[in-house]
Formats: C-alpha cells, sequence, structure tokens
C-alpha cells in the first residue's frame, strides 16, 4: 500500500516576502501612472517610503475639483457640488478665483507614522498647490465641479476650445430643446428647411440667444486659460493640458506647440476681469431646425459656430481649412460628433466679433 503524500512548507520560504519589492521602479512608475487620480495618489505616497519617493515623477495627472471658493472666502466657505449650481456666468467666475479639492493629501501622514501631514503645504488644495509636489508632469487633465454657462432645462450647450498664448480655435454646437425621439415615430420636415435660415431665425429672437452662447462660452474659455498661468510656468515638462468640467459642458485644450508659445509670448489679459481678451474673431455659423442624431435623440434648433481669430499670424502661424475642419469633426464624441458633421454640410453663415 502506497504511503500518502505529504504537503510540507518549503523551509526556503518560510519567511516573509514582498514580491512588489521585486518590481523595479520603471515599472512601478508604469502602475502609478494609470492611477492618475491625484487623491489616489496622494494615498499612494502615504503607503510607503517608497511611494512617496515615486508617486511626485508620476507623467499622468488628473485632478478632479469638488468645490471653489469665493474671493472672499477661505476654506470653510468652500461651495460644495451639492449647493445650487450659479447660473450667472461672471458671478461663478468670481467664485473660481480658489480652487479646492477634498483632502487627499492633507489627511494623508507620513511613512513612519508621524502626525504631520505629508505635504503640509497643501493645506488649501488649490491645484497649483497640489501639482507642486508632481515634479515630471507631462499629460495633465483637470475637471471642474460643473459647466460655466448657465442654460434652460433641455438646451444643449457643448463647446471646444484649442490655446496657445490666446485663442486658437473655438467650436460651439448647441441646440433648443434635446429629446428622446419615440420609437417608431416619424419627423415631418419643415417647410422652413430648405437649407436656409428660416426668417423666424432672425424675428423669433433666434439670432440673439445664439449670440449669447458664443460669448457666454468664449469668456467661461478664456477664464479658464486665464487661471492655468501659474500652472503652466511651474511645470515645464507639461506636453498635453485639458481642462473639462463635469457637466461635459466644455473643453480647453493646450499641445506641446500650443504650451511653448504660451511660454514663449506675453499673456494678454483683459482689462475688464480676471481672463485672457479675446480676440477679434470670424465665425461660420451653420443651422438646421432639427437634427436626429443616433441612439433616438432629436435636437431641435441645431446650431454650428466655429470660430477662429481674425489675425492668425499672432497665434503661431496658418492654420489650414483641413485642420479646422478635422477640429470641429473631433470636438465632440457619440451622437453630438455625428451632429457636427451633420451640420458641417449645411449652409454657411458669416459673422464678425470684435475683441474683448
Amino acid at each position: 500500500m502506497l504511503p500518502k503524500a505529504r504537503i510540507h512548507a518549503d523551509p526556503a520560504l518560510d519567511f516573509e516576502l514582498d514580491l512588489f519589492d521585486c518590481l523595479p521602479d520603471s515599472l512601478v512608475l508604469l502602475i502609478l501612472n494609470k492611477v492618475e487620480d491625484v487623491r489616489s495618489l496622494g494615498r499612494c505616497s502615504a503607503a510607503s517610503k517608497r511611494f512617496n519617493g515615486l508617486v511626485p515623477h508620476v507623467h499622468d495627472v488628473c485632478v478632479k475639483i469638488d468645490r471653489v471658493v469665493a474671493v472672499d472666502g477661505d476654506g470653510e466657505d468652500a461651495l460644495n457640488l451639492t449647493s445650487p449650481k450659479p447660473r450667472n456666468i461672471l458671478s461663478h467666475f468670481l467664485k473660481l478665483m480658489l480652487f479646492t479639492i477634498i483632502k487627499p493629501f492633507h489627511s494623508a501622514r507620513g511613512p513612519n507614522g508621524a502626525g504631520r501631514p505629508l505635504f503640509p503645504q497643501l493645506a488649501h488644495h488649490s491645484p497649483a498647490q497640489v501639482l507642486r509636489s508632481f515634479t515630471h508632469v507631462r499629460n495633465l487633465h483637470i475637471e471642474l465641479p460643473s459647466g460655466d454657462v448657465g442654460t434652460e432645462d433641455g438646451v444643449l450647450l457643448k463647446w471646444r476650445a484649442e490655446y496657445g498664448s490666446t485663442l486658437q480655435n473655438c467650436v460651439i454646437l448647441g441646440g433648443t430643446r434635446v429629446d428622446r425621439k419615440p420609437v417608431g415615430a416619424e419627423h415631418e420636415p419643415s417647410s422652413e428647411d430648405n437649407g436656409s435660415m428660416p426668417e423666424s431665425f432672425y424675428t423669433n429672437g433666434g439670432l440673439k440667444l445664439r449670440v449669447v452662447w458664443t460669448i457666454s462660452s468664449l469668456i467661461a474659455a478664456s477664464t479658464r486659460h486665464y487661471l492655468l498661468r501659474s500652472i503652466i510656468k511651474e511645470h515645464p515638462t507639461l506636453v498635453s493640458l485639458v481642462l473639462t468640467d463635469a457637466d461635459g459642458q466644455g473643453t480647453l485644450t493646450m499641445g506641446a506647440e500650443q504650451l511653448k508659445e504660451f511660454r514663449e509670448n506675453q499673456l494678454s489679459a483683459s482689462a475688464c476681469s480676471n481672463r485672457t481678451q479675446v480676440p477679434a474673431c470670424n465665425m461660420k455659423l451653420k443651422y438646421a431646425p432639427y437634427l436626429e442624431l443616433p441612439g433616438g435623440i432629436a435636437l431641435q434648433g441645431a446650431t454650428l459656430v466655429a470660430i477662429k481669430p481674425s489675425t492668425e499670424g499672432s497665434n503661431g502661424g496658418h492654420i489650414s481649412r483641413k485642420e479646422t475642419d478635422a477640429f470641429i469633426s473631433g470636438a465632440f464624441d457619440g451622437p453630438f460628433k455625428f451632429a457636427a458633421k451633420a451640420l458641417m454640410k449645411r449652409r454657411t453663415y458669416l459673422l464678425e466679433m470684435n475683441g474683448f
């Protein structure tokens, strides 16, 4: 009769071994770059001395801002996301002078168990302060708690802007109403939808509404741009910067060439508020009374506004029409990408706007 097999522990392995410690620093950094979220990276910094030394070297960082502080307030007066959203863009940006984020670094303690915070200089949690702990940031994504332009329920307003030291490109997509189209329902084409702007567009306030959308979106973009000055100055390693909001309303982007141009040219600030001056612009407006989008979405009063500075020479060179079309067609995702491409085929109406 064969003896029963017995399982014995290998004496050579009878000791504690943290296999994670066997990973080289380069591989750990690859893992930390996938984390991105600044709160999670703050917690990682507090986990061990090794992580504390590696986290400042990550290349990809995402900062989500949960609340903003009024100009004359302090950290205790911060506005939470649960508070009513400001409907006036000017009052909202007065409150956007100082950003705050919930306590990832302030509550993190040193790896030696000491009672003081790991990063004591981050007591106020502004993005610029938090990011000072990161010395090799290349790709930065900042997310604001909400959109900047107040709209009525059911109204669509999205924008995307490219900036160097000033505005280079901007596209705005709007609609007076977004509805779910009933299954099987057919839309009867309007007699006014002949490819031209209907007369009612000028008489019922339709054009005025689009002008308000355009100016409000440009103010929002230029204010976001102005607030990035210290971050760009303190992080020369940046090659990509994206500033969005939790509502998905607006996106400001800056690539490597645009960041370089920003650093080499003096920022032109508006005299009336804390934002970058909007240059004189040429605008192309396209309109469709009704669009059916993928996913059973119906967009009424669909409008696309493409904006470019009148003097491109001061903006880093000529931008070809092909590049502009690529920027517009890639500005939005999902059904709104379809809407932008559909509107690009509509008749174009040219407008001009002075700088402000």
